[in-house]
């Protein structure tokens, strides 16, 4: 678990991703784990804090914000009446990403004790896991590793427990996972979680929609705190591993690696167009041309690499930056960012335009439409997108794609009409010529690949969501979409506040 080196190897690391996967408790206890637990709990929650803002770890979820900071502003918001609860954010989706899911499998054990260190520092006497209901061996994991925690009485007087949810993308946004928690769909909130949390309502069986994996006709709830729940901390699977060893060796000793600003190491994912892809743990700082090779063996023989995208969250990278250290200020000062690490590769034979109708059918169809620029603009994006994809772009496309990526994230409530803004509108910046030629009458039709989620990475390649091709803006696999949003479809009235 310590280990800062693998052999042979001038980046990749192992603090969190072991080489061989812990095999018990034990095991794990052997590598120096349970050591954060008991360092924390011999001191005072803000101890705690403080050793974790000092080492600069940042959230390994995707914005970066700094993890100490998050804590302390939690625990200034602490209720007087209702204790706060600890979620583990489990519930992956960004394409192109497995590294949380990977964490899980190989080394379940730092999850589980950096959510109980957080229960320290948080006060807070229930810890939940949450993940999608689809990642089945994970879940199996983390219930054999919970039952062994237990038997170690590590959780005494934690109730400790996972509840599934489903498989859309929002889920894994933190406002909307604490909604699935309280049994609705994941439609994001206003209000953040250090000032609205989970009510500790887990959802029955009986209150799932079969037909879609939701919870049906629930009213959403309301953005004020009228209904006494308190706040909520919510960390990312890599951010909580992260925290047992900082806690246990020190801040000083986290910053031996990576730099400055983005201390420690990140878990990265590569795929596309690469010959291994795979997930691999490396300082912060690495170049992601040394990450493409090291954990994705290269770009795929004969093939150059055009264009790097980082999940559908960041913008595009082209070829010629790939020499920049993934590193959350370096990516910043480019233009891009880190976002969840996963880096899809992408070959000098795709077209730009059908990357960018890929992007926008996956962010348009995962609108949960509360915000209505955010729906309706985001599937005229990506039916303008899709027309010149297939050589049958109107003339007049180009100019209503720019506009509609300038209002699209109107009044919007979480990041993902934004991304909307961000990738897309990246990839035209880059490859300007390339949309102008395929918004010409007669252009030729190019391919649009799949972007959906990872749903495993093997020996035999990227195994995608294949089913996502057949999901449709309500939500729903019909073979006619209803008409309706998300929202519509999924609840008794759309939330206004």
């Amino acid at each position: 678990m310590r280990s800062d080196q693998s052999p042979g190897s001038a980046s990749t690391v192992h603090r969190i991703l072991p080489v061989e996967p812990y095999s018990s408790l034990e095991a794990y206890i052997q590598a120096g784990g349970g050591d954060g637990l008991i360092a924390a709990r011999k001191v005072s929650p803000d101890i705690v804090i403080d050793e974790l803002a000092a080492s600069g770890l940042r959230g390994r979820g995707g914005a970066g914000f700094p993890t100490g900071e998050k804590w302390k502003t939690v625990r200034a918001n602490a209720s007087e009446i209702l204790r706060t609860s600890v979620v583990v954010n489990a519930a992956e989706g960004e394409p192109g990403t497995y590294k949380d899911r990977a964490i899980l499998l190989a080394n379940p054990y730092a999850v589980l004790e950096g959510a109980l260190i957080a229960a320290h520092a948080m006060e807070a006497a229930t810890v939940v896991i949450a993940i999608k209901a689809r990642f089945m061996d994970q879940i199996a994991r983390m219930h054999a590793a919970i039952d062994e925690i237990a038997k170690a009485g590590w959780s005494d007087g934690i109730d400790l427990r996972i509840v599934e949810g489903p498989a859309e993308y929002l889920f894994g946004e933190e406002t909307a996972l604490l909604e699935v928690i309280d049994g609705r769909p994941p439609f994001p909130r206003i209000a953040p979680p250090y000032r609205r949390g989970v009510t500790e309502v887990v959802r029955s069986e009986d209150d799932v929609d079969s037909g879609s994996g939701l919870a049906a006709n629930i009213q959403m709830a309301t953005e004020d705190n009228t209904s006494g729940s308190p706040p909520v901390l919510v960390n990312n699977v890599e951010t909580m591993a992260n925290i047992p060893a900082i806690i246990a060796l020190g801040s000083a000793w986290f910053r031996t690696v990576g730099t400055r600003e983005s201390p420690g190491t990140i878990v990265c994912t590569v795929t596309g167009a690469v010959t291994t892809p795979g997930v691999g743990e490396v300082a912060m700082g690495t170049s992601l041309r040394t990450i493409i090779d090291q954990i994705g063996g290269g770009v795929t023989a004969g093939r150059s690499i055009k264009a790097v995208l980082i999940g559908v969250s960041n913008a595009v990278l082209t070829g010629d930056q790939l020499d920049v250290a993934v590193a959350y200020e370096t990516m910043a000062a480019i233009g891009s960012g880190v976002g969840s690490a996963g880096f899809i590769v992408i070959g000098d034979d795709i077209n730009a335009v059908g990357v960018a109708s890929g992007v926008a059918r996956f962010l348009s169809i995962e609108s949960c439409g509360q915000c209505t620029p955010c729906k309706s603009d985001g599937l005229a994006i990506a039916s303008v997108l899709s027309a010149a994809a297939q050589g049958g772009a109107d003339a007049d496309g180009f100019e209503a794609l720019t506009d509609l990526l300038g209002s699209v994230a109107d009044e919007a409530r979480c990041s993902l009409a934004r991304q909307h803004q961000t990738v897309v509108g990246s990839l035209l910046a880059s490859f300007e010529s390339e949309f102008r030629a395929a918004f010409e009458v007669g252009a030729d039709a190019t391919e649009t690949p799949l972007i959906a989620e990872v749903l495993h990475i093997s020996d035999a390649g990227t195994e995608l969501d294949e089913s996502f091709a057949a999901k449709q803006p309500d939500w729903s696999y019909e073979q006619t979409d209803s008409g309706k949003t998300p929202v519509e479809r999924l609840t008794d009235h759309r939330q206004v506040e």
